[in-house]
């Protein structure tokens, strides 16, 4: 896609799941992405019986959806409120439904088992320590899904990590959907980030 455009200085930035994603594209891609922003986005640590409850009750929750969330009387309100510091807009909320309700299911699935197994979450701090270019990482101080100190973890394994011109951004009153909960701050701290790493080349 990007060759496909022809456009340099290209700068990926991906939230939670896609934050993964996008350091995956950058490792498999120097000459095409500049940077990568994870917003979100952490780990590289293992913790057996933490991921064994999550692969079991995500693939239970994709079941259940296509039976009767879909039906259940005032399930966006619910969604306004799920991993956020403060409850969304409405709007936001019956948005995270849609999204949710309209995931295809073998996709869902395969992307939640794939993901979280033992070798693939040890793996990703092997392609961050990799990459030879700027990594920055947006967290959520309130953030309960992917902790500060797992996203810490991850940017550690950066070249950049701990040496002046800090990779991680904590963002205050913040959960896990930072775009969404603090849209101008995160926007702010992207262009800071990028600038500061291009005056750094």
């Amino acid at each position: 896609f990007i060759r496909a455009l022809a456009v340099d200085n290209v700068w990926l930035v991906g939230h939670s799941m896609g934050g993964s994603i996008a350091l995956w594209a950058a490792d498999l891609a120097p000459d095409l992405i500049r940077g990568v922003v994870c917003v979100n986005a952490g780990g590289g640590i293992y913790i057996k019986d933490e991921f064994e409850k999550f692969r079991q009750f995500g693939t239970q929750l994709v079941q259940w959806r296509s039976t009767w969330m879909a039906w259940f009387p005032g399930l966006s309100w619910s969604f306004r409120r799920d991993s956020v510091c403060r409850p969304l807009a409405a709007a936001w909320g019956k948005q995270r439904l849609k999204d949710f309700l309209a995931a295809h299911p073998a996709a869902a699935t395969g992307a939640l088992l794939d993901t979280t197994t033992e070798s693939e979450v040890h793996h990703l701090p092997q392609v961050v320590a990799r990459l030879h270019q700027p990594v920055v990482f947006i967290a959520g101080k309130n953030d309960s899904i992917m902790e500060p100190k797992y996203v810490h973890h991850l940017a550690s394994f950066h070249r950049d990590y701990g040496t002046g011109g800090e990779n991680t951004i904590e963002l205050d009153r913040c959960g896990h959907l930072a775009m969404l909960e603090q849209p101008d701050r995160v926007c702010d701290s992207l262009k800071q980030a990028i600038a500061l790493q291009s005056q750094s080349v």
